[in-house]
Formats: C-alpha cells, structure tokens, sequence
C-alpha cells in the first residue's frame, strides 16, 4: 500500500509500505477513505519533535476490511470513525470519560500512520466508532474532522466550562481553534471571542459561531477581551495553539474563577508558579478524550447539525502529501485532506 514516510525534517515522501495484517484479535483493518495533515504533525516537519523514517497521520475514516476473532462491536463492512488515541474503553480510566489516557493507551501518530491507504487498528471495538450507514461524498470531511481537530476542540471547550450565559474565547485560530468556535456555539455560549488575524480563518470563525474577533495578542489581547468581557476576562478559555504566548494570553484572558481548556500540543510553555496562583483559574486540558465524544459528534454530522468539514480548505490526493505539508507550514492553509 502506499503510505506517507517522513524521513526527516521537511522530507516528507509518499511510498510502499508494507499491507497491514492483523497480529492481536482485537485488531481491525481498515482500508480509508480519506485521511489529512494535522497542525500537530508540523511539528517533526519542522524539527521540534524527531523523525527519522517515520510512518505520518492519526485521523481516519473508512471501511473496516478485516476484524480479529474477539472483536465483537465492529464488523467488516462498517464505515468506521476513529480516535487519534488506540483505548479500549473499558478500564477505568475510559469509563471515567478520558480514554486518551486509556491504561492501553497507544498513539495512531508515528506508530500506525493513517496517511495510508490502510490502517491496522488495535483495540478495534474501543476505539473505532461506526456511522449510522455508509455516507455519501459530501459528508466524508465533516466525519473525519471528528477523528481528531472537531473531537479535540470540543474537548477544549468542555474542558473550559463553556454553556449557556458564558463568554467564551478561544486563543488559536487553526483548525482546532475553529472547531472550539463550532463547540461553543453548539453548547450555548452566549459570546464568542475567537483571536484571529487571518481575514478568511475569521470569516469561517463567524460562520461557526463568533461573535466577536480580537486581532490583538499578548497584553493587548488580554486588554481587548476583558474591555469585551466587563473588565472581568471570560468565564471560559480555550487556549489551542501551545506557545508560550498563546498560553499567558489564555490565562490572563480568564477571570477569576472561570476555566481554561488547554488542547493546543505545547514545548517549552513555563508557567511562574505566582503567575499561576494568582490567576485564580480551574484548567484542564491534554490530548483530547475524542472517543468520548465521537457518538455524539458523528450524530450531529449525519443530522447535519453541524459542518466541520468546512475547515479543510486544501484537498490533495495521497500522492500530494508533500504539498500538503508545504501548503500548512507556510500557512497558505489551514488544514489538508488527502483523498484515497
């Protein structure tokens, strides 16, 4: 089959790799439909992270074509969604609702690689989540947006407390951010603040929910949503980008007593203890529990509730990947679909 290798920083290539086969009998295959390029998987592309040979992507969608003997829940022919995180969900991490912490916790990233044409999925009936029937074309973005960015900003957002009567805002405009925008609005924010500068990722920020844009950053940011906010700050921040600014600027954004949800993936983020202990904030955060949400999620995109498929702005066949990678580095998109 044919798979995306990164060989090392900003070398990324697609080429043979070995089929997929089933090795324990929890596993499944699943041959994909589509799969895409992560904010996160910018990381080894630009030597933050390490790679050396190493198999690329985490979100997924498609036909499961093979099943292991004890798998019970998933069947061959089933259009399937997946986590980002192999759980399952079962032990008593995954029943308390925070399966990316699952005691058989596996990362699809850089161990499995769903850049592919198929993916082996272990812990296949915990982690992998059918869809009502087999979708048509049109909803085959929105369905894999739930394998990670739409699992991860909702995650964000609950994780910040967001609902009725709250102003949210949301620091970080890619795709998670975006999809932050798309769950506070459905959980009943009453005000949206989403940072951008981007003119085209604000109009998208609207079309999910925002009420108000703040272009400004650091202290000037911060500044700009507690004038927006009564001179309080939100009662809930989702912080989805993971520098050091991005994260002060999340902190100071949220009023005393309110929540931040921190989902962006963070290096070299130091907290002062005093700054933290003054701020007065609850916050969680981590990689997203999206197995949690996925029922609920992969409802609400066959309903046509909701559209997250619209924060895939580049579409590029497998065999692109590598223009994929370029066209995100350089910020010419915000996230890209690879067809199959």
């Amino acid at each position: 089959m044919r798979g995306v290798v990164m060989y090392k920083a900003g070398d990324v290539r697609v080429e043979e790799r070995e089929d997929p086969k089933i090795i324990e009998p929890t596993d499944a295959i699943v041959r994909l439909t589509a799969t895409c390029i992560c904010g996160s998987d910018l990381w080894p592309y630009r030597g933050i992270e390490p790679a050396d040979h190493q198999v690329m992507g985490h979100e997924y969608v498609g036909e499961v074509e093979e099943v292991g003997s004890e798998v019970k829940n998933i069947k061959v022919g089933d259009f399937v969604v997946g986590s980002f995180v192999i759980s399952d969900n079962t032990c008593e991490i995954c029943r308390s609702g925070y399966q990316s912490g699952c005691v058989h916790r596996e990362f699809v990233a850089q161990t499995i690689g769903t850049q592919a044409e198929k993916a082996r999925i272990p812990y296949a009936d915990g982690t992998l989540v059918p869809t009502p029937g087999k979708p048509g074309p049109e909803l085959i973005p929105a369905l894999l947006a739930a394998s990670d960015v739409l699992g991860t900003g909702w995650y964000g957002a609950v994780a910040a407390n967001a609902g009725p009567g709250k102003a949210v805002a949301v620091v970080g405009d890619g795709a998670v951010g975006l999809m932050a925008v798309l769950a506070a609005k459905q959980l009943g924010a009453s005000r949206i603040i989403a940072m951008s500068r981007h003119p085209e990722r604000q109009e998208l920020a609207r079309f999910y929910g925002a009420t108000d844009i703040v272009e400004e950053r650091g202290e000037a940011g911060v500044a700009r949503i507690k004038e927006l906010t009564g001179g309080l700050g939100a009662h809930s921040v989702v912080e989805a980008v993971g520098t050091q600014e991005s994260t002060m600027q999340a902190i100071g954004a949220t009023r005393p007593g309110g929540h931040m949800g921190f989902v962006g993936v963070n290096y070299d983020v130091n907290i002062g203890g005093i700054d933290l202990f003054f701020a007065g904030i609850h916050t969680e955060g981590g990689p997203a529990p999206v197995r949690r949400f996925l029922p609920e999620l992969i409802q609400q995109v066959w309903d046509r509730t909701i559209d997250p498929g619209k924060v895939f702005d580049l579409t590029l066949p497998l065999d692109q990947a590598a223009e994929g990678y370029r066209a995100m580095d350089e910020r010419r998109a915000t996230k890209v679909l690879l067809t199959l």
